[in-house]
């Protein structure tokens, strides 16, 4: 497997999860469960899940009360499309074997 599609692989499962966290959540907070922590919705976000969050947010109707997840998500997305963009752009070449 070449090294795009581990970066395909992980990118694709991680927004999996994170669409399927906000759902869970979602779920557990009208059954008045026990919730995942804010801070762990975030975690995953940052770590690439920041689409499936966003997506899981809309269809699940769930955060979109709280600020700082209707504007911390699409900011965290765009920082990671600008990381992106930057690392395509930069001069330094890098190989990997």
């Amino acid at each position: 497997m070449t090294v795009l599609g581990i970066l395909a692989t992980y990118l694709i499962l991680i927004n999996l999860s994170s669409f399927a966290m906000m759902g869970i959540d979602k779920r557990k907070a009208e059954k008045k469960l026990w919730r995942i922590p804010e801070s762990s919705l975030f975690i995953i976000a940052i770590i690439g899940g920041s689409i499936g969050s966003i997506i899981g947010m809309r269809v699940f109707h769930h955060k979109t009360r709280h600020w700082y997840f209707v504007y911390g998500m699409p900011l965290i997305l765009l920082l990671q499309i600008l990381l992106i963009i930057a690392i395509i752009k930069s001069p330094l070449q890098i190989s990997i074997m």
